[in-house]
C-alpha cells in the first residue's frame, strides 16, 4: 500500500468508545441507518407484493442508500486520511489524464478477466447466479459512465496516484517494467476477493428475502420452532444484505476501498473452504457433520418450554453474528483490511462472528446425538470440531494480516484486557489455580 501524507487530512467523526479502545472505522450510526433502510425495503416489498427478484433489489437498495447517506453526512468519510485524497490541492487536467487512462485500461482488463472467468467456470452456470448476472447487466451501462468520471475525479486529488490499479494498468498497457509486482499482486488479490464473494452473496439474496417475505404470521403464531426459524432467517438476511453491500461498494472516495488483501495462502485456503464450490462442511462433503443426525427442533419436539429456550438461544447467537456484520456498515469483506471495527459486538469479543457461528452449529445440529448410533454421534462431533478448527485458522490468519494496522494492534491490547472471553478465561484460571479472579 502506498505511503499516505496525513498532514492535510484527518479522521473527523467523534465516536463514543471506552478509554483506550481505538475509534471504530465505521460509525454505529451507519449500521443503524442500514438496518432502518433494510426494514423500509422489506416493508415496501411486503406491502406491494413484489416478486422475489424485484423485492431483492429493493431490499438491497434501501440499506445501501441509507448507509451511503450516513457515510457522507455523518462520518464525512472523504476526509479520512486513509483515503489518500487531499481536496485542498489538485493535479492538472493533463497530468490527471495521463494516470487516469492507465487506470481505466487496468480496470477494463480486470473486469474482462472476471467476466471471462464467470463465463468459463462451470460453477457459475448454476441457476442460483442468475440474479447476480442479471443485476450486473442492468448496472453495467450507468456504472461504465460513472466509472470514467469517478476514476478521473478521485485521481485528480490523490496524493499518490500510482496505486495498485495504476500498476496493473501499466502492465496491461505493455509497460510492465515500470510496474511493481507487489502492487499488481495486491490488485489481483483484492479483485479476487470482490469477484468471488460478491457473486456468492448476490446469489443467496433472493432466497433470504423470500424466506422473510413468505413467512405466514397467522399460521405459526404459537410455534416456537417456526418463530425460531423465522428469527434466524431474518437475522441471516441482515448479514447477507450488509455483506453484499460491502462487497459491492469499495469506493476510495468514501474510504471504503480495500486497503490490503490478505497475502497469506493459508488464510485463503481456510476461507474458501467455507464457501461454495469448495464448502467442505456442506451436505455430502468431506466435513459434513449432519450425517446421521437430527436438528434441534427434532430432538426437543416433546419439550415445548425447552424449544422456546433453544430457539431464543439460537436467535441470540445469530443476532451477535449479524451484529458483527452490521458493525462494518459498508466495509464488510473477507480476507481484507478496510479498517478496524471496535464497536459492538467487537468491544465484547475479538471474533464475535466466528464464536457465535460455531456455537450456533453445535446447538442447532446437536452432532453429539445421532439417529443411528453412538459411533455416528462421535464421528459427527469430531467433524464439527474440524470445522471449528478451520475457523480458528481463519481467525489467526486474519489477525496476522491485520497486525499491519496500528489501530488493530491497539484493539488487540484493549480486548485482551476487557474482552468477555478473556475475562472469563482469567476467572477460570483463578478458580482452577487459585488467586483472585478479575471483576466482571
Amino acid at each position: 500500500m502506498s505511503a499516505i501524507d496525513t498532514s492535510h487530512t484527518a479522521d473527523t467523526v467523534p465516536r463514543a468508545r471506552a478509554p483506550g479502545l481505538p475509534r471504530s472505522a465505521t460509525s454505529s450510526v451507519t449500521g443503524l441507518m442500514g438496518l432502518a433502510g433494510l426494514l423500509l425495503g422489506i416493508s415496501i416489498a411486503k406491502a406491494f407484493h413484489l416478486k422475489t427478484g424485484t423485492a431483492s433489489l429493493i431490499v438491497l437498495a434501501f440499506p445501501i442508500l441509507t448507509m451511503l447517506i450516513s457515510t457522507v453526512l455523518v462520518e464525512k468519510a472523504w476526509r479520512n486520511s486513509h483515503t489518500g485524497l487531499d481536496f485542498t490541492r489538485s493535479r492538472s487536467h493533463a497530468e490527471t489524464m495521463e494516470t487516469t487512462k492507465v487506470k481505466l485500461a487496468g480496470l477494463a482488463a480486470t473486469l474482462a478477466i472476471l467476466g471471462l472467468l464467470y463465463f468459463v467456470l462451470a460453477h457459475y452456470t448454476m441457476e442460483r447466479y442468475g440474479f447476480f448476472f442479471l443485476t450486473m447487466m442492468m448496472l453495467a451501462p450507468p456504472a461504465a459512465i460513472f466509472g470514467v468520471f469517478y476514476v478521473y475525479a478521485v485521481d485528480r486529488h490523490m496524493i499518490e496516484p500510482r496505486d495498485h490499479l495504476w500498476h496493473f494498468g501499466m502492465l496491461v498497457c505493455g509497460h510492465g517494467s515500470q510496474a511493481s509486482m507487489s502492487e499488481i499482486a495486491h490488485h489481483l488479490r483484492a479483485w479476487a476477493v470482490k469477484g468471488f464473494f460478491l457473486a456468492f452473496m448476490f446469489s443467496i439474496v433472493p432466497g433470504g428475502v423470500a424466506a422473510v417475505l413468505d413467512f405466514d404470521w397467522s399460521k405459526h403464531a404459537s410455534s416456537p420452532v417456526a418463530w425460531g426459524l423465522f428469527a434466524i432467517s431474518a437475522l441471516f438476511l441482515v448479514d447477507i444484505i450488509f455483506a453484499t453491500a460491502g462487497y459491492l461498494l469499495t469506493f476510495r472516495l468514501l474510504d471504503l476501498h480495500i486497503r490490503t488483501a490478505n497475502p497469506f495462502l493459508l488464510a485463503w485456503i481456510a476461507a474458501l473452504a467455507c464457501y461454495p464450490p469448495f464448502a467442505i462442511m456442506a451436505k455430502n462433503h468431506m466435513l459434513d457433520y449432519h450425517a446421521g443426525g437430527a436438528a434441534w427442533h427434532v430432538w426437543l419436539l416433546d419439550y415445548p418450554a425447552l424449544l422456546w429456550i433453544w430457539a431464543l438461544m439460537l436467535a441470540a447467537l445469530v443476532l451477535i453474528y449479524a451484529g458483527a456484520t452490521v458493525a462494518f456498515g459498508l466495509r464488510f469483506s473477507n480476507l481484507t483490511n478496510r479498517g478496524t471495527i471496535t464497536s459492538w459486538p467487537y468491544c465484547w469479543l475479538k471474533h464475535p462472528a466466528y464464536v457465535a457461528k460455531n456455537t450456533y452449529w453445535w446447538l442447532a445440529a446437536m452432532p453429539f446425538l445421532s439417529t443411528i448410533d453412538a459411533v455416528s454421534a462421535f464421528r459427527c462431533s469430531v467433524l464439527l470440531l474440524l470445522v471449528n478448527l478451520i475457523y480458528f485458522i481463519r481467525a489467526k490468519t486474519e489477525e496476522k494480516h491485520m497486525m499491519e494496522d496500528p489501530d488493530y494492534r491497539a484493539y488487540l491490547v484493549w480486548i485482551g484486557e476487557h474482552g468477555k472471553l478473556e475475562r472469563l478465561g482469567r476467572w477460570v484460571k483463578g478458580v482452577v489455580f487459585g488467586g483472585r479472579s478479575p471483576k466482571t
